[in-house]
């Protein structure tokens, strides 16, 4: 089999039809504290990057990420290199305002896979 093109080449339709059901499983092992399943489409290398402490911290301590809505508004795509951002507009179901979400998808081996995602 030949390797996957460039996620960069795929059109927004294509990468968003892949990030947005991710990007809505980040937020329900989010709002659960899941740790296992929130890094389960992370690729090898953000694995290796996080902390499992800090994130379990972050998921007993930060109002924000538990209290997710699980409705996000897309707001449009960047490619760079070999990844692409998704961006969305996030709420919270506790408080006022809106974030913006960051989902960073490349390839690693021939599966899409999470490089970096937050909310700020």
């Amino acid at each position: 089999m030949s390797p996957p093109a460039n996620i960069t080449q795929k059109s927004d339709e294509e990468i968003v039809s892949l990030a947005n059901p991710m990007w809505l499983n980040l937020v329900k092992c989010s709002n659960s504290g899941d740790y296992g399943e929130f890094v389960e489409g992370f690729s090898e290398s953000l694995r290796l990057a996080l902390n499992e402490v800090e994130v379990g911290r972050q998921f007993a301590t930060s109002e924000l990420t538990r209290n997710l809505e699980e409705d996000a508004d897309y707001l449009g795509i960047i490619r760079r290199g070999e990844h692409v951002t998704v961006l969305y507009r996030q709420r919270s179901t506790k408080n006022e305002g809106e974030w913006l979400g960051r989902l960073v998808l490349g390839y690693e081996g021939d599966e899409v896979k999470i490089f970096g995602a937050s909310i700020f």
